[in-house]
């Protein structure tokens, strides 16, 4: 069973109630450990959320069963788990696949952990997407075990996530183009998936540097300050550098999808307190052989 601990400090506020929802209990998570088989004990003992708290008491909060979704299928298909702990896990994601399910689409990301989850008889565990990417992206996404390790992730700022993208792009970069920032604003083009440079658009924010280049082609490291839609696609089309794989935003070529993977995560672990969990891993095989391929 999981549950979760936090003693009362000086600071915090006296009613558990406001307690509860300053330190990522939402009144969902509340009401659900209420009148869904949780509890919240405050020095051992049950309590309303009127109670009145006293600095050095010790709160414990068991969540209640979250409702499952009926059309959510857990998918057999294995995936790559790179961290997992009581409250969040960090997956490896694989091009090709949704991290959030549609109604239309039982193989996600999200159907995979559930799967993964039924196999080692876990219970009461529904995954909630902290850091997603695109269908034809791959690389680490963080997910939360249940609807408090959402909440207390969500309540981190953005600049505390940290995610350093590989992508290969088209085209070679002059001496005095090898690193850079693009801030360039990115709107939506009516009601279409495509998104453009539009000065009436969203700030968009985006540090480059090359890594490797060969004949007309080019390993580019980028790290977003901000994350719009097709962010990275938009702003290498903008330098002149479209994705291999991008017609969407460049030119028709040889590789199946955008060449682009989220091979570094950086975050706070709100549960241990730990200053910063860093986890890296290597491109995935398609793209390696990609490179491989391309004249020097």
């Amino acid at each position: 069973m999981t549950l979760f601990k936090v003693t009362v400090d000086e600071k915090a506020p006296k009613k558990l109630g406001i307690f509860l929802l300053k330190n990522g209990f939402s009144k969902r998570a509340v009401n659900n450990a209420k009148n869904a088989g949780g509890m919240i004990l405050v020095n051992h003992k049950r309590r309303y959320t009127n109670f009145i708290l006293h600095v050095g008491d010790e709160v414990i909060f068991i969540p209640g069963q979250e409702k499952h979704n009926p059309w959510l299928i857990p998918s057999q298909k294995p995936i790559e788990v790179v961290k997992e702990t009581e409250n969040y896990l960090v997956v490896n994601k694989p091009a090709g696949i949704l991290s959030i399910p549609s109604r239309y689409d039982d193989n996600a990301l999200v159907n995979q952990i559930l799967g993964y989850f039924e196999r080692k008889k876990s219970v009461n565990i529904k995954p909630h997407i902290v850091t997603r990417l695109d269908r034809d992206t791959s690389g680490l996404v963080l997910v939360g075990k249940n609807a408090i390790a959402h909440a207390r992730f969500s309540q981190l700022k953005k600049d505390k996530f940290i995610k350093k993208y590989h992508a290969i792009v088209h085209g070679n970069f002059g001496l005095d183009e090898l690193k850079g920032i693009i801030d360039q604003p990115i709107g939506r083009k009516g009601t279409s998936i495509v998104r453009s440079i539009d000065s009436s658009g969203k700030k968009a924010k985006t540090a480059y540097k090359v890594i490797a280049q060969k004949e007309n082609a080019s390993i580019v490291e980028l790290c977003l300050y901000t994350g719009r839609t097709h962010q990275i696609r938009l702003h290498m089309q903008y330098l002149g550098h479209p994705l291999y794989g991008d017609p969407l935003y460049g030119q028709k070529d040889n590789f199946n999808r955008q060449a682009l993977n989220c091979f570094y995560l950086e975050f706070p672990d709100p549960f241990s307190k730990e200053r910063q969990v860093s986890i890296e891993v290597p491109d995935p095989i398609d793209m390696q052989e990609l490179w491989q391929n391309i004249p020097k």
